[in-house]
Order: C-alpha cells, then sequence, then structure tokens
C-alpha cells in the first residue's frame, strides 16, 4: 500500500510540474490596435478616512459630502470616458489622482472594465494629500516584469512632498519589451513661475531614468504619460525632458500632442484658455515601429466628446468637472483623458 501511495503522490508532483511548465509558456494576447489610456480622473477618493492623509475633505461627513453614492456616479462615469468610441477595453489604463490601491481595485471591477483581466500597478507616494499615480494592464496581453517609484525631491526645499513618477516596465506579445511612466508633476499652485522649479525636478528624474533605458537599448519602446501639469512649450519639458514635436528628427522624445497645444487644443481648461497639460510622449523607436511597436500621426488624440464637456453660460466649452470648489457637479473629470493605439 505504501508503494502505492508513493508512486501516485510522485506522479501527481510531476503532473503540476508538468502544468507550471506548460502556464509559464502560455503566450500573451495580440495587442494590436488596443488603446492605451491616460487620465487625471480628478481626485478619486473613496469614502474611509485614512489617518495617514489629508483625505477629511473626501468623506460623507466631510465638507465636499463625499458619499458612496457619488462615489459610484464617479466610477460610472470614469469607466464610460475611459472606454469611449473603443470596442475592445484598453490594454493599459494609466491613472493619476488616485488615493490608493482600493480605488484602483473598485474601478477595475466596475461596469465593462470588469470583463477585462485588469492587474494593478501601484506604490504609495509621499503626497500630503495620499494622491498616487497607479495603472492598471490587461494580464492576458501584458505581462508585468518589474515596477518602482521614481521620487521627486528638492534638496532646497526638505518640506516637499509630491507624487512619485510610477515605472514599469512590461512584455507584449513576441517578447516585445515596453517602458511606461505614469506621471503626475507637481502643481502650479503659487503660480507658474514660482512653482516652475518643482516640475523642472520632476523633468529630470524622468529624463535620467530615460537615458539609462536608452543607453541600454537605443531602440527601447518608450511610453510617457500622466498630467504634468505644464505645456509642451515649457522649460520643464521642451528643455529639461527634452520632449520635441513629432517633426524635430534629432529628438529622441516626441510629444504626440505638441501640435494640439499650438492649435489652441487642450486637455485642461484654465480660465477660458485650453492647454495640454496632460502628454503622450513617446521614443522615436515606438514612433518609426523599428523595435515592434508602432505608431501613426493620428493614433494619439484628446479625447473631446460632447459628454465630457460642460457648455457654460457664454457658450464657451469645458471639461465637465465633478466639483468646482466646494459645489458638486456631478461630472467625469476636470481633465480630458487621452488615447493612443498601439500597433
Amino acid at each position: 500500500m505504501k508503494k502505492i501511495i508513493f508512486f501516485s503522490l510522485a506522479l501527481f508532483i510531476s503532473s503540476v510540474g508538468v502544468y507550471a511548465q506548460k502556464e509559464s509558456k502560455v503566450s500573451l494576447k495580440p495587442f494590436h490596435k488596443r488603446a492605451i489610456v491616460s487620465y487625471n480622473v480628478e481626485n478619486l477618493f473613496d469614502t474611509i478616512d485614512d489617518p495617514n492623509v489629508i483625505d477629511e475633505e473626501f468623506l460623507p461627513a466631510g465638507k465636499l459630502k463625499w458619499t458612496s453614492e457619488r462615489y459610484y456616479v464617479k466610477l460610472d462615469h470614469l469607466v464610460e470616458a475611459i472606454t469611449l468610441n473603443l470596442t475592445k477595453n484598453p490594454i493599459i489604463i494609466g491613472l493619476v489622482e488616485i488615493e490608493n490601491e482600493g480605488v484602483l481595485n473598485d474601478l477595475k471591477n466596475h461596469g465593462r472594465l470588469a470583463k477585462t483581466n485588469y492587474g494593478i500597478a501601484h506604490k504609495d507616494s509621499p503626497d500630503a494629500r495620499g494622491i498616487d499615480c497607479g495603472l492598471l494592464y490587461d494580464q492576458d496581453c501584458f505581462k508585468l516584469i518589474s515596477m518602482e517609484n521614481l521620487p521627486v525631491a528638492i534638496d532646497s526645499i526638505p518640506d516637499f512632498k509630491t507624487r512619485d513618477i510610477l515605472y514599469i516596465k512590461g512584455e507584449l506579445q513576441g517578447g516585445k519589451i515596453i517602458h511606461l511612466f505614469v506621471n503626475h508633476w507637481p502643481s502650479r499652485r503659487g503660480g507658474e513661475e514660482e512653482s516652475e522649479i518643482r516640475r523642472i525636478q520632476a523633468a529630470l528624474v524622468v529624463r535620467s531614468k530615460v537615458d539609462a533605458i536608452l543607453k541600454a537599448d537605443p531602440k527601447a519602446n518608450i511610453v510617457l504619460m500622466g498630467d504634468f501639469n505644464d505645456h509642451p512649450d515649457n522649460k520643464s519639458v521642451q528643455d529639461i525632458l527634452k520632449a520635441k514635436e513629432v517633426t524635430d528628427q534629432s529628438a529622441d522624445l516626441l510629444d504626440l500632442f505638441a501640435d494640439d497645444h499650438k492649435a489652441g487644443k487642450g486637455t485642461h481648461n484654465f480660465k477660458g484658455q485650453w492647454g495640454v497639460l496632460d502628454h503622450f510622449i513617446i521614443s522615436r523607436a515606438i514612433y518609426k515601429g523599428s523595435n515592434g511597436i508602432r505608431l501613426e500621426p493620428n493614433d494619439g488624440i484628446i479625447v473631446y466628446e460632447e459628454k465630457l464637456l460642460f457648455t457654460q453660460k457664454d457658450g464657451t466649452k469645458k471639461p465637465s468637472a465633478t466639483y468646482g470648489g466646494s459645489n458638486y457637479y456631478g461630472g467625469y473629470s476636470d481633465h480630458l483623458p487621452i488615447r493612443l493605439i498601439l500597433k
């Protein structure tokens, strides 16, 4: 009897080993014509008090009366905006202004997003309000290789705390490696010029990491996304990050929305003026399609759709925000989502 049991156990272990081996070789599904979406979702907080961050406004009894009902309306809106005009859910969703991993989990399990096998990439940042960057990725099409937070610190401002930059290295079908950065650079609070040093520091951090990647692989596939709180022609983006227009043959980073900004379009509206604060910046390798992934000129867009906009009394439009000050409007976000299509 003991010999039979031993043989059965050995057979079971052997079977598990073969199964695990087969599982490790399961190929990723195609990414062709799947979208990457980046979205500043305007304060996606849960309704639970976290004593370690300043979230008191976003509680049911707080100043903004942030109830579960309002929270789920927000999730409805975000899913709608993220998937607008797409037949398939995005392969990658970069998210800015999220409180924690819990809200990412709620979002990925909400509405039509729940139909996709999303994984979460997220690490807490030192931001005083608890604001982080996060990323959802379709685990059937994208394999997470590594993830790290890139801190943004300024020696001359020792008490300065802001969002870390989230860096993800992953694999797509065919062994194609892609490097993703989800950014939420320091705000312009206190004045654009006065706060510029903070965004310059963020640009230096990203540029340093990009340089290291390109040194190891000059044809690396790199996508920078998120809210940079600066326009394509500002110093942080233009001179420090060195992201240029797609027509600049000398640049290794290309800002897909530089032309949109010149044309008076944007992802955000401040005092009646549209501007591109949310960017897709890609490596030249992706633009040229020299390393297995390519984009065409119109593959990156600002999702400027009527249902995401609010028409003001003078007839002008701006993103339909959830809040204006302490007033609840029940809109989507004070930014528009941006999207590109991988090929």
